[in-house]
């Protein structure tokens, strides 16, 4: 019977594990230039009455906010400009459980994780608003990393988005955007600002650092005589430009593709009743993204970035058919199979390459 403490076994297997593929494919390329720590959680739903740890969460479906019963694994993941992500961290936790309950210590370990795979780059730590918090910070600012986390709107917040001037704001990329034919800036319905703050201000972990915002028009209110705006505020200690800075924040939602691979394969249903045997799944599950990552990568062209959907159908579940002529074991692939030579590639970039032998007629 797995115990938590097996579980947490698994997870150092996992950092492990994940070292090891790193020293030997090339995982993550860009390393040395900049990576990407992010953080999130998601409440997995389940049925039965006797699943231990099972409570009413919090969740979002179609945009709107629904209380749901199920287990909520956090997870944190690695990823660089040129790679895809792969996890470095995943944590099983009641569903009533607050999205960054243990969020400071998994960043801390991740950031680690990066650099013993060799990361020697600037490290950006993202998160949403449940990671915008002291502990978050704390723990990235001490591990000589930079962060970019969302803001809880409070009065605070409100009075330093009012202080920014109006010339102050200026239109990026965004759905919809266009570029002026004549100066070419965007013409768009985002504008991004952003201005000096101090965040959590009353303690000892107070901290100064950029407020960037970014503001939307309105889509309920399209013909508006005045623009009715959105704010969206995120604090960071980056160096970018305010825009870059923008859009760097906004590809956080990179380990949602993470999240939908892992629910597409194994997270599709949490098996067991007990909750140290379902912590356990949620590691393996983990450890076996990481080795489809690795697989994409050593099939080469675009299966490095591929979804791990396309990666099981193209590369993983192959009609193959195994026979043994003169007690030889020989691997017949299909005739016609348009990834063949990703298969071939893949095979000997694992066991070696063996010369195809010629049919014999």
């Amino acid at each position: 019977e797995f115990t938590f403490g097996h579980a947490k076994q698994l997870e150092s297997v996992l950092r492990a594990h994940l070292l090891a593929l790193s020293s030997r494919v090339d995982l993550l390329p860009g390393l040395a230039t900049r990576v990407f720590v992010d953080i999130d959680s998601l409440l997995r739903p389940v049925y039965g009455h006797q699943k231990q740890g099972a409570s009413y969460g919090h969740t979002k479906i179609a945009g709107k906010q629904v209380l749901r019963k199920g287990l909520s694994p956090l997870a944190a993941t690695i990823s660089t400009d040129l790679a895809a992500p792969v996890v470095a961290g995943m944590r099983l936790r009641a569903g009533k459980t607050g999205s960054g309950k243990g969020a400071a210590s998994m960043v801390t370990a991740a950031i680690n994780t990066a650099r013993a795979a060799g990361a020697t780059g600037q490290i950006l730590v993202r998160g949403d608003s449940a990671y915008g918090t002291r502990k978050v910070v704390r723990a990235t600012v001490g591990a000589d990393a930079k962060f970019s986390v969302v803001m809880t709107r409070n009065p605070a917040i409100d009075r330093a988005i009012t202080a920014i001037a109006e010339d102050t704001w200026t239109p990026v990329k965004y759905p919809g955007a266009v570029r002026d034919p004549d100066t070419g800036a965007w013409i768009s319905d985002a504008e991004v600002a952003e201005i000096g703050y101090t965040a959590f201000a009353s303690t000892k972990d107070k901290t100064t650092a950029r407020l960037i915002v970014r503001r939307v028009k309105d889509a309920r209110y399209p013909e508006a005589l005045f623009p009715i705006w959105r704010y969206h505020p995120f604090f960071t200690n980056s160096t970018e430009t305010t825009a870059d800075a923008d859009i760097t924040h906004r590809k956080h939602a990179v380990i949602e593709t993470v999240f939908a691979d892992l629910i597409d394969g194994p997270l599709a249903h949490i098996p067991s009743g007990r909750f140290g045997a379902n912590y356990a799944w949620i590691v393996c599950a983990a450890i076996a993204h990481n080795l489809l990552r690795a697989t994409g990568i050593l099939a080469g062209g675009d299966h490095a970035r591929a979804r791990a959907g396309t990666l099981r159908r193209r590369i993983v579940n192959i009609a193959a058919r195994l026979a043994r002529p003169q007690r030889r074991p020989i691997l017949h692939l299909p005739r016609h199979w348009p990834w063949t030579a990703a298969w071939l590639l893949l095979w000997d970039n694992t066991i070696g390459y063996t010369p195809p032998i010629s049919a014999t007629t």
